[in-house]
């Protein structure tokens, strides 16, 4: 099983950028690779199918949420990354000045190294940390 933890700063309130990372539905307002997302369902359970910009399709589920907490859980069902038996953790939490995001997953990888997989996967989650700067930069 690979493991990535990733962290980022945001000068905004926690509670502004949980509205936007807390949306199941709102990651192409933050991650440029997602052009397109619709959800089928709602709360735990949920999936949205997001498409690429080559026009794949990425299916995830929403595996756990806690709005106290800030923090949600989500799967991914099929797509074109290169990983399987992947479960990731978004949380927000209070810091000086605004708050901190932390992106984790867990995840075996498919068809290409370890290093490969990992390298998708934090580039991901770099796009998404951009693109928050972006909307509260």
């Amino acid at each position: 099983m690979i493991s990535i933890s990733m962290q980022t700063k945001i000068n905004a309130p926690a509670g502004d950028v949980w509205a936007i990372v807390g949306d199941f539905n709102a990651l192409t307002k933050f991650v440029e690779a997602a052009v397109e997302s619709k959800v089928d369902g709602e709360g735990v359970g949920a999936v949205r199918t997001i498409t690429l910009p080559d026009g794949a399709k990425l299916k995830e589920r929403l595996e756990e949420y806690d709005t106290d907490a800030m923090s949600l859980k989500y799967s991914i069902l099929e797509g074109p990354l290169p990983v399987s038996n992947y479960l990731s953790t978004m949380e927000i939490s209070n810091t000086e000045g605004g708050c901190k995001l932390s992106w984790s997953s867990e995840f075996n990888s498919e068809v290409v190294p370890d290093e490969d997989a990992r390298n998708a996967i934090s580039g991901i989650y770099q796009m998404g940390f951009d693109g928050l700067a972006k909307l509260f930069g």
